[in-house]
C-alpha cells in the first residue's frame, strides 16, 4: 500500500516531463527554421532527441531518478501504443512496431550519448542519420542542430535538480533560421 503512494509522485512528474518534451518537439521552429522533416518520422525524432536529453540529465540524480526515468519511459511508449492505434496500425502491428520504436531510441540514445561525449564530428552524424533521415541536410542547420543539443544539454545541467525530478523540465528556443544559414536579419 506505501509504494502506491509513492508512485503517485513519480507517476505525475513523468507524465508532466512527457508533455513537456512533447509539446517543445512540436515547436514550429525545429520544421520552419531548423529543417526537420514535419512528418511523422520528423515529430517521433524530436520526441526522442528531447526525452533523451531529459533523461541524460537525470542520471546525475540517481538513485533518486532511476523510477522516474523508467516511469517517463513507460509513458513515452503508452503515448506511442495510442498514436499508432489512431493511426490506424492494427492490434497486430502495435506490438512489433512499439518493439522496433523501443530499438530505435535506445539506438538514438546510445548515439546522442557518444556525440555529446565527442565532438561534433561525432554528434553531427548522428543527428543526420536520425532528426534528418533521408534527405541531407544543409551543413548550417545540421551545425545549429548541434549547437542546440549541445547547449540544450547545457541548459538542463543548470536547472535544479528537485524541479527535473518533479518533472518540470523546460527547454530553450529551437535554433533561428538566420543563425543557421548564417544571415543576417534571417533574410
Amino acid at each position: 500500500m506505501f509504494t502506491l503512494f509513492r508512485t503517485i509522485p513519480v507517476r505525475k512528474a513523468a507524465e508532466l516531463a512527457y508533455g513537456r518534451i512533447l509539446g517543445h518537439a512540436r515547436e514550429p521552429g525545429f520544421f520552419t527554421d531548423g529543417g526537420v522533416p514535419d512528418t511523422v518520422d520528423g515529430r517521433f525524432e524530436l520526441i526522442c532527441l528531447h526525452a533523451f536529453l531529459y533523461l541524460h540529465r537525470l542520471k546525475r540524480e540517481q538513485p533518486q531518478a532511476a523510477a522516474l526515468g523508467q516511469r517517463l519511459f513507460d509513458t513515452m511508449f503508452a503515448d506511442f501504443d495510442r498514436s499508432l492505434r489512431e493511426m490506424g496500425t492494427g492490434d497486430l502491428s502495435v506490438g512489433r512496431e512499439i518493439k522496433r520504436m523501443a530499438q530505435a531510441f535506445y539506438g538514438r540514445v546510445g548515439a546522442y550519448e557518444s556525440g555529446l561525449a565527442g565532438d561534433d564530428s561525432v554528434l553531427q552524424p548522428a543527428l543526420a542519420r536520425n532528426l534528418f533521415g533521408t534527405a541531407p541536410p544543409d551543413p548550417a542547420l545540421l551545425d545549429a542542430m548541434a549547437g542546440y543539443v549541445r547547449r540544450e544539454a547545457a541548459r538542463l545541467n543548470e536547472q535544479d535538480a528537485e524541479d527535473l525530478l518533479a518533472g518540470r523540465v523546460s527547454f530553450g528556443n529551437p535554433p533561428r533560421a538566420a543563425a543557421m544559414t548564417g544571415l543576417a536579419g534571417g533574410q
